[in-house]
């Protein structure tokens, strides 16, 4: 199937090149304009192909300003709305519907759709929103514009749609190319490092890929197996340690979860993956029983310095309470945890099990986490209640270590 898609895939490359020999020398809004007009499939192949390689060859204020044309020029008419919309509320019947519809949906939504009719036109779609949040994040018109981007994305990368692979020493260099490149949360130093996260037996790395971007990892998670739940990050990747037979484990922790892609941004795919991951694991590897992150707690000291308290990492009984009562009392506006990585985890019904102290002495983890780190449990039988209460109350589900040490805490502050 892999070699029929390839052939299939190159006649269909050459044949829009072919129609694209023509140059078309029009604005690249007037491009626009008639690609959202045509309907000849081969003649907007062609003009798709034009646009798509006319704006990657832009300069970045070039690239401003087609967008503003999108956003602008190719939005909704408000007025045609709300009367479509008085129409189907006095008439509500399939023909109404669909003219509410049509007058709701803004043009470069069919225009996003119809660049996509090229093959490769996914992941270059993925790149331009990337430019589209890097140049455009301020801008209330840009950002409608990136909604309609999300709106597509969303469906384009449903969970239906993405295939999990695991990733290991044999897989393809372009791949493991990727890999090191796009780890964000434990820099990957050289091959060798690499070779240790993959190739041992008590080691995986499993990454999410798309149909359309067979290439191209949209996010990936490297696990340990470990007897017992780790406390630091020093010595689960350390150079001489022991490897551990995979069936001798009984935990599997999940260290690193790096997103891939820029212009996936909110796209979401890590609650899928992690239990995903998790139930396959469980299925391959029966004695494995806990399921636990190794995390960074990345506004621990921004928050510490919010707060005026000055603290020596050093200090691990400090450093352990000052961590816990972040993790459960931080909060921003809307009342969810106000650390990124703790929102995550615990939306995907993930419960706070143990903060550790010296976990990620790295120049990161005691920049961002005052060398603390945090795990969170991932209760195969829980995650579900965790969930629901998280997302209906806010509430952040935690051990009774952590909850003890944010009330030591604040018995401490008062």
């Amino acid at each position: 199937m892999s070699l029929l898609a390839d052939l299939l895939a190159t006649v269909f490359e050459r044949r829009d090149r072919a129609a694209a020999a023509d140059w078309d020398g029009r604005p690249i809004e007037e491009l626009a304009a008639a690609l959202t007009g045509t309907v000849g499939e081969t003649s907007g192949m062609a003009l798709a192909v034009q646009i798509l390689e006319r704006f990657e060859a832009m300069e970045d204020d070039a690239k401003l300003a087609f967008f503003r044309h999108l956003a602008i020029e190719m939005n909704i008419d408000p007025g045609t709305v709300r009367d479509r919309l008085s129409d189907y509320e006095a008439e509500p019947t399939k023909a109404s519907y669909r003219a509410f519809l049509a007058a709701a949906e803004p043009l470069r939504q069919e225009f996003i759709r119809r660049l996509n009719q090229v093959p490769g036109a996914t992941g270059r779609l993925v790149r331009m929103r990337a430019d589209l949040l890097r140049l455009g994040a301020n801008d209330p018109e840009l950002q409608a514009l990136d909604l309609d981007f999300r709106h597509l994305f969303a469906s384009w990368f449903n969970r239906g749609f993405l295939v999990l692979r695991p990733v290991n020493w044999e897989s393809p260099a372009y791949i493991l190319d990727k890999i090191i490149a796009y780890e964000a949360v434990h820099a990957i130093d050289s091959w060798d490092d690499l070779r240790r996260r993959l190739e041992p037996p008590d080691r995986r790395c499993f990454a999410f890929f798309h149909p359309a971007m067979p290439d191209e990892p949209l996010i990936f998670v490297e696990v340990a197996l470990t007897r017992g739940v780790p406390g630091s990050i020093q010595a689960l990747l350390a150079e001489d340690r022991a490897p551990l037979a995979s069936d001798d484990a009984d935990t599997a922790v999940f260290y690193s979860i790096s997103n891939c892609q820029e212009g996936l941004a909110n796209i979401s795919f890590g609650n899928s993956l992690i239990k995903q991951v998790a139930s396959d694991l469980a299925d391959a590897l029966p004695g494995l029983k806990t399921f636990v992150t190794l995390s960074p707690i990345p506004g621990l000291t921004a928050w510490l310095a919010e707060t005026g308290v000055a603290l020596d990492p050093r200090d691990s009984d400090a450093v352990r309470r000052l961590a816990a009562a972040y993790l459960l009392t931080a909060k921003r506006g809307d009342g969810l945890p106000a650390d990124p990585v703790a929102r995550f985890h615990l939306g995907n019904g993930a419960l706070v099990h143990a903060v550790h102290a010296e976990a990620d002495t790295s120049e990161k983890g005691l920049q961002h986490s005052a060398g603390a780190m945090v795990n969170y449990l991932y209760d195969l039988a829980t995650i579900s209640q965790n969930h629901e209460r998280f997302v209906s109350a806010g509430e952040v589900t935690a051990s009774n270590d952590v909850q003890a040490l944010s009330a030591a805490h604040e018995k401490t502050a008062a």
